[in-house]
């Protein structure tokens, strides 16, 4: 992804009136960066057709989650200080993902709380911290939404964003703007998907029976695409869709479906 996206100046004219352009700093994901870059540029189009300058540092890697799970604390403590340096001068850092979300809202606080100086840092750029729905409807407070996807689907909420971050109504609420979209919901709709990110490869047979749970659910409900807010969940519900003979069944990331990308 390019450095900066979005560069229209630090003025820009709203209703008669100027007003300083917020400056939103995009964690990406390391996932999103690796795997479905056009997650990533979905994301940038909503953020900027809401007003916003939007900055994509290069040097951006990963949240530290794996390390921070896996108990190598001084790994995932050196990528929190690493954000920090990355993400601190930014008015808002939007991530469209709940696991990445929750790690750097919650979890850095346990990483850093040792050092005064870092701490502070991190507490004063915490509250600016959003997973992307949660940004739209509570900070942005989108009224409406220029998207072309049209279908039926059923929504998964992922475990860290629902559980953490107290993602639930937000991508509702917005998935509820677009007039062609026929939201049913499935059974379980909050139940884990199995991925957990080292969880599914510790515990294989596990995990599988958990996403094979969540398949069926999904098919249950008639949908014709699951959406999602997390890029972990969603390669590994259409993984297994995909290796179980399911090839109709379509994952979306929820920022493809609000930016018609989808």
């Amino acid at each position: 992804m390019p450095a900066a996206v979005g560069q229209r100046g630090i003025i820009a004219r709203f209703q008669g009136l100027e007003k300083e352009v917020m400056r939103i700093g995009l964690f990406a994901t390391c996932l999103v960066d690796l795997m479905r870059p056009e997650i990533g540029f979905s994301v940038l189009k909503l953020l900027e057709s809401a007003g916003y300058e939007v900055m994509v540092p290069e040097a951006q890697t990963c949240c530290g989650q794996p390390a921070y799970n896996s108990g190598e604390r001084a790994v995932s403590r050196d990528l929190a200080e690493k954000f920090l340096r990355e993400f601190e001068m930014f008015d808002y850092v939007v991530v469209p993902s709940g696991s990445c979300g929750g790690m750097i809202r919650h979890h850095y606080h346990d990483l850093l709380r040792d050092d005064p100086e870092l701490h502070g840092r991190y507490e004063r750029l915490r509250e600016r911290v959003f997973e992307l729905t949660d940004f739209l409807v509570n900070v942005a407070k989108l009224d409406k939404l220029d998207s072309g996807f049209a279908g039926h689907i059923t929504y998964h909420d992922s475990c860290s964003g629902l559980r953490e971050l107290g993602v639930k109504q937000q991508p509702r609420a917005l998935l509820g703007k677009l007039s062609n979209v026929q939201l049913t919901e499935m059974k379980d709709c909050e139940a884990c998907c199995g991925f957990g990110g080292t969880f599914s490869v510790k515990y294989g047979n596990i995990s599988t029976a958990i996403v094979d749970e969540k398949c069926a659910n999904i098919k249950a409900s008639g949908a014709d695409a699951v959406v999602l807010g997390d890029l972990g969940c969603m390669l590994n519900i259409e993984g297994r869709l995909r290796r179980s003979g399911d090839s109709q069944t379509r994952v979306l990331h929820i920022a493809q479906v609000l930016a018609g990308d989808a």
